[in-house]
């Protein structure tokens, strides 16, 4: 389990959630350009959606997750939401790439 930094104020704890907030942002758009370049490999709608792809990640993350001490369902719903927004943005790639 991660420790936190000590906060003596609600200024410390607020800059300590934007840095976080910062560091996720950089993540999600990482993996932003992994989605992009999967649509590469993709032969079909199907593979791009692979809903057993989804349940592996979404099991994967909420024993992360439960390892963390964090709870896993609310881990889950942000990963089905992070997913799903990602599946949109790879199919776009994905025609994209199929119709050219």
């Amino acid at each position: 389990m991660t420790r936190i930094n000590t906060c003596v104020s609600m200024s410390d704890v607020r800059e300590n959630i934007d840095r976080i907030d910062k560091d996720l942002v950089k993540l999600l758009s990482e993996r932003s350009r992994y989605v992009k370049k999967a649509a590469e490999f993709k032969k079909d709608e199907q593979d791009v959606r692979a809903p057993a792809r989804v349940e592996d990640v979404v099991s994967k993350v909420r024993e992360l997750s439960q390892n963390e001490g964090f709870n896993p369902n609310i881990t889950e719903q942000i990963y089905r939401t992070m997913i799903d927004c990602f599946i949109n943005m790879e199919l776009e790639e994905f025609e994209g790439q199929n119709n050219n």
